[in-house]
């Protein structure tokens, strides 16, 4: 058994689209509180707005504040749950890949930088541009609401608007003079893809180098270009990502777990987690629960 992996159909409010949805946070959390009050993944892409509220957003065992001005980017497969102090208030979509990517033949999802990379921060403060910003989703659930022509065009362009914004405001220190090498990102991208479809069969480097048809040590240069990083790093931690995911969230053994991310024996996998993480797997669990 694995974590749920919630679908778009069950929480669609309307009646001719069943891939995009939009909805203020109040009252999406109200109504599906049964659904999202524990930690699950989507097959979508989800975006939120807070403009109201307190508490804290766990995304794959890191922990974000919630507060009014910040917004969470989540990519299909990332374990997230809530925890409210206060009452929460702004906006939230969600959308299939195929939804955005099917209006759009020049570019793709990845091309912005919150849905890159898991590298990047899948958070963003815009405390100085809530107001205006806000605004983008206030008109972009009118228009989900609404019933005029062209619906669905519309709803990719209110999309891309705030993804533009949004953008702009991730990237707003990045100096692009000193930015990374464009085939070094299309590498790196490459990379990570392999890293998701092979994590739990090939743990070695070379592997995957391989496959990209270039050297272990090429491979290890752009990955310390780009992220700042070893090879070995970013397969490991794609490793035990999945690893804790699995101890917290599923009720698989430690053993059967130990057999899904492809480990001979569990005493392997033990210190391997150890050896990355600086506590076993046991002691993860019972440290995570209290």
């Amino acid at each position: 058994m694995r974590i749920a992996v919630l679908d778009i159909d069950q929480f669609k409010t309307s009646k001719v689209f069943n891939t995009v949805y939009v909805n203020t946070f109040s009252k999406h959390f109200r109504t599906n509180k049964d659904l999202i009050s524990t930690p699950h993944s989507h097959n979508f892409y989800l975006c939120i707005l807070f403009t109201a509220g307190s508490g804290v957003h766990e995304i794959d065992f890191n922990t974000y504040e919630i507060k009014p001005g910040k917004v969470f980017f989540l990519k299909p497969g990332q374990v997230h749950s809530w925890k409210f102090d206060s009452e929460p208030e702004g906006f939230i979509f969600f959308h299939s890949k195929d939804f955005y990517e099917m209006h759009y033949v020049l570019h793709e999802l990845k091309i912005f930088p919150f849905y890159y990379s898991y590298q990047n921060p899948p958070f963003l403060d815009i405390a100085g541009a809530v107001e205006k910003t806000a605004l983008k989703f206030q008109n972009l659930l009118k228009e989900y609401t609404d019933s005029k022509p062209l619906k669905e065009l519309k709803l990719v362009n209110g999309i891309t608007d705030i993804y533009i914004t949004l953008t702009r405001l991730y990237t707003s220190k990045v100096d692009f003079d000193n930015f990374s090498n464009p085939s070094y990102l299309k590498i790196l991208e490459n990379f990570e893809t392999l890293i998701e479809m092979h994590y739990e069969n090939q743990k070695l480097p070379k592997f995957y180098a391989d496959n990209l048809n270039i050297t272990t040590r090429h491979l290890n240069r752009i990955v310390n270009e780009t992220v700042g990083k070893t090879t070995n790093q970013l397969i490991s931690e794609r490793v035990i990502l999945e690893a804790k995911r699995l101890i917290c969230h599923s009720k698989n053994s430690l053993l059967r777990i130990s057999e899904i991310l492809g480990f001979n024996d569990y005493a392997y996998f033990s210190r391997y987690f150890k050896n990355k993480t600086g506590i076993k797997p046991i002691d993860f669990e019972k440290n995570y629960y209290n």
